[in-house]
């Protein structure tokens, strides 16, 4: 009860001080002012006649809501539907997430972006089976210890699923409270969001909390939208305080967040020939940090030295950084490269990092295509040096000193295999590098099973076309 009284002065004060700007009324001493109560029942009439059809509002099953709900963090509607039914079509239940492979759940999440919401969900489902005997709890405290259910997630399950009197306050909710009760707190600080939270739970009706967070959501992605709010056709335009004092396109506030890290890279597409003819080399990346556990273009960072060289427009070759390439490749696999040329500029943004990348193609060296069915077998035989231009030894110490090398640089990573004879069962087929197995040739067909980032999808799909 101590704890409800405080919510409710909390709301209080923060409508007293919204009222003061527009001069309006103070609430009524229920918490509950009439512009708050003409909030709750107008949006829930206009939510209930004009919901999206959307395939996550089946039913209440607390899984799918889940599911839904990380798919949809930072992600349009329209973008998630297609890759929801996928994922619901493959992994139907907790059981079934919890007990697939990684690789496979990331593949099915490839396009999505921001891959540690597939690798959490995952873990949140082996936690579901191991703690919850395989059903999502009807607990609040218990779902949000779940990886990666966050105080948003948490409400959404909750309320959606279970009915409980839950908030769910993501951007689109902050931004519609935020000018319906004229708020000025920068929602960008975690105060403000705890108080708006706070709001958001007073504002619930008796028995209504799915619908009436849904309802909020759905207003601010179809209505109450960033750039352009259509007040016109808003349910609750005519209490609204932002859009009777002219500020609606001003609110909320928010400050700006630093613009993405620019990163420079070159990367290099190594083209197999002999028995691996078409195939090129990829490798894996850590099982922890950015993009864990997925497959790309072997590349290097770059010193920012190299920025003019980026701007520049039109096939690019440098020397230097071909080399450096190839001596990558060399000390990482035991490879010798020969650089052919440029092939593409490509980019993609993180949410802290903008990777702006050039790509060369190179082809094994000609001793090294000699060599190639012994060494992609899986054989003892170290790769011969390029017309005598590397010693045998320096070659073998390369190859020994290359997976210390790797580790050190913290850059990239084993694909997690302790299946013996699957990984001999690669090399037969000639895809795995011997002695390198974060290393491997792939050819189109195996971009149907190995994930890869967006970057990598478009430009592997662009090569292959």
């Amino acid at each position: 009860m101590q704890s409800q009284e405080m919510e409710r002065n909390e709301f209080m004060n923060m409508h007293r001080a919204a009222a003061a700007k527009t001069g309006r009324k103070e609430a009524p001493a229920d918490g509950r002012s009439g512009q708050a109560a003409f909030f709750s029942k107008e949006l829930l009439t206009w939510y209930k006649a004009n919901k999206r059809d959307l395939p996550w509002r089946a039913n209440r099953d607390p899984y799918r809501v889940w599911v839904s709900e990380i798919m949809l963090q930072q992600t349009r509607v329209d973008t998630v539907i297609p890759y929801y039914n996928r994922f619901m079509d493959k992994f139907p239940s907790v059981k079934a997430l919890a007990e697939a492979p990684e690789e496979e759940v990331l593949k099915c999440w490839e396009g999505l972006g921001y891959y540690s919401r597939a690798r959490n969900l995952q873990a949140g489902a082996r936690m579901v089976m191991e703690l919850h005997g395989g059903a999502i709890p009807d607990d609040t405290e218990a779902v949000s210890k779940l990886k990666g259910v966050g105080p948003y997630t948490t409400g959404a399950i909750m309320s959606i699923a279970f009915g409980r009197p839950e908030p769910a306050v993501d951007g689109n909710v902050m931004r519609v409270l935020s000018r319906y009760f004229c708020l000025e707190d920068d929602i960008a600080k975690p105060a403000t969001r705890t108080g708006i939270e706070k709001l958001a739970k007073s504002l619930i009706p008796k028995g209504e909390a799915g619908d009436f967070n849904q309802a909020l959501m759905e207003l601010g992605a179809l209505v109450c939208t960033p750039k352009s709010p259509g007040c016109l056709p808003c349910p609750v335009m005519e209490q609204c305080a932002g859009r009777l004092a002219g500020r609606e396109a001003e609110l909320p506030v928010k400050t700006k967040a630093k613009p993405p890290r620019e990163e420079l890279r070159a990367a290099v597409i190594v083209r197999g020939s002999g028995e691996l003819e078409g195939k090129i080399l990829v490798r894996r990346r850590p099982e922890q940090g950015l993009l864990a556990g997925m497959w790309e273009l072997p590349h290097v960072l770059l010193d920012a030295g190299k920025r003019d060289w980026m701007r520049g427009e039109g096939p690019m070759e440098n020397g230097d950084v071909a080399e450096r390439l190839g001596r990558m490749v060399l000390e990482e696999t035991g490879l010798l490269v020969r650089p052919a040329g440029w092939h593409s500029d490509a980019e993609h943004i993180f949410s802290h990092i903008h990777w702006k990348m050039r790509i060369f193609e190179a082809d094994l060296g000609d001793e090294e295509a000699a060599a190639l069915a012994s060494f992609a077998s899986g054989g003892d035989d170290d790769p011969a040096d390029a017309g005598g231009a590397i010693a045998r030894r320096t070659v073998a110490e390369a190859a020994a000193e290359r997976r210390a090398n790797y580790a050190a640089a913290a850059a990239f990573g084993s694909n997690g295999s302790t299946d013996e004879a699957g990984d001999s069962r690669k090399a037969q087929d000639g895809q795995a590098v011997s002695g390198s197995e974060h290393y491997r040739w792939i050819g189109p067909e195996d971009m149907q099973t190995l994930p890869f980032p967006n970057l990598f999808v478009r430009l592997l799909r662009d090569y292959w076309i």
